[in-house]
């Protein structure tokens, strides 16, 4: 089935052709249908599976075809998404097809003075895409009014729950109708995300994409063992082996981020760090830096995982082995997307063999052990342009402080 065999508007037909669709992924196929006829839906689909593009088509279309008394500019779908990057991500993809109709599409989020998107809500939005905190901070302010809602998305709910969004979550329940549809999306799923989910949707359809696959099987994986200590001998390596290749690194704090940029510095490396600690602007300009290929190599943190939608990812490093099997999905799903292929390599040392062991569990089969044999191991890390961090040259430079002549201190005159 192609996009213009779907019973949908002209307009969005022409949106979607512009954007290069032709025939609808498995999650879209299996979506749009059930939306376009006000289904509530429990959807469990992989990062890169189209899955944004599968409501946002059928909910463009329903509020297209609303009758002439609904359609006010009053908040009529709210679409929540964990983080920055992914609900600015959303919030594009719901504008580019929605060109040239009369539907208006606001992102709100933290990071940012609200003044702005105060003034856009006076005067009168469609769709909301937001994160949690200030969806309720302009709730409860009373700028964001809910009353006439009719479509409620949430996307990418098992990393809201991680975050801490679940009372969040149930306390929007309270001031949205209860006749509504619910789009309920998430990677994963397990006992939390069933609970959740099937208390705040109704006779669900449920649609499961490849199940047994969670990641995406144009992405090859990877595992070398290395020592903590030398794993930027490795990434620098990787980087000047591949120097046309766009890297994303992924490490387990904004702290490591920093530190291991700091590394990158040392062996003349440019780099680029995104975390919570960046503020909106900052996070634009880095990702516009990495989208345009003026940085080659961005390091992040799982926060951040999700949102980064980059075309041309070639390469996603795991520099430090995510605590929870499930990020892992998310990390290597930034590669490998549509139909381009990807790699993922992931750095384990000795430490992290358990986090290893977990995240081979979820996946259902062992990661390819790339062996390294001594000799390139050690001369990964002795042509490191970092010598100064050599442990012999710091040990050096302790004794020649520890053995320096110490100075007398003058006596003071009485």
């Amino acid at each position: 089935m192609k996009f213009e065999d779907y019973r949908i508007s002209e307009i969005v037909k022409s949106n979607i052709a512009k954007k290069g669709f032709k025939r609808p992924t498995d999650i879209q196929y299996k979506s749009i249908p059930p939306i376009l006829k006000r289904e509530d839906i429990l959807g469990i689909a992989q990062t890169g599976t189209g899955k944004t593009a599968a409501f946002a088509i059928p909910i463009i279309e329903n509020l297209l075809k609303l009758s002439r008394k609904q359609q006010t500019h009053k908040v009529k779908c709210v679409v929540m998404a964990p983080t920055h990057e992914l609900a600015e991500q959303i919030t594009s993809v719901f504008l580019d097809f929605s060109e040239g109709t009369a539907i208006k599409t606001l992102c709100i989020h933290g990071g940012v003075t609200q003044d702005d998107q105060i003034e856009q809500l006076k005067k009168g939005v469609d769709i909301v895409v937001a994160t949690p905190g200030r969806l309720f901070d302009l709730r409860s302010q009373g700028y964001l009014q809910l009353d006439e809602l009719k479509i409620l998305v949430l996307d990418e709910a098992d990393h809201m729950l991680d975050l801490g969004f679940i009372k969040d979550i149930r306390d929007l329940m309270r001031y949205i109708p209860k006749k509504r549809q619910t789009l309920f999306f998430s990677a994963t799923i397990n006992q939390k995300i069933k609970k959740l989910a099937y208390s705040i949707v109704q006779n669900p359809i449920r649609i499961q994409i490849s199940p047994k696959n969670p990641v995406s099987k144009n992405v090859t994986h990877s595992v070398i063992h290395i020592s903590m200590d030398d794993k930027r001998f490795f990434l620098e390596r990787i980087v000047n082996d591949y120097p046309e290749s766009k890297i994303l690194c992924f490490v387990r704090t904004k702290v490591r981020a920093e530190r291991v940029k700091k590394a990158m510095e040392r062996v003349e490396i440019s780099s680029l760090t995104i975390h919570s600690d960046k503020s909106d602007e900052e996070r634009k300009k880095t990702l516009a830096a990495f989208k345009t290929g003026n940085c080659k190599l961005l390091i992040a943190t799982d926060v951040s995982a999700r949102g980064i939608d980059i075309p041309g990812v070639d390469i996603v490093i795991n520099y430090d082995l995510p605590e929870l099997a499930e990020n892992y999905v998310h990390r290597v799903g930034r590669t490998g997307r549509g139909n381009n292929k990807g790699s993922a390599i992931s750095f384990s040392s000795p430490e992290e063999e358990t986090l290893k062991e977990d995240i081979e569990s979820f996946l259902g089969y062992e990661l390819t052990l790339q062996e390294i044999d001594i000799r390139t191991y050690e001369e990964t890390v002795d042509f490191s342009k970092d010598g100064v961090n050599d442990w012999q040259s710091l040990l050096s430079k302790e004794e020649e402080i520890a053995n320096r002549p110490k100075k007398k201190k003058k006596k003071k005159k009485r």
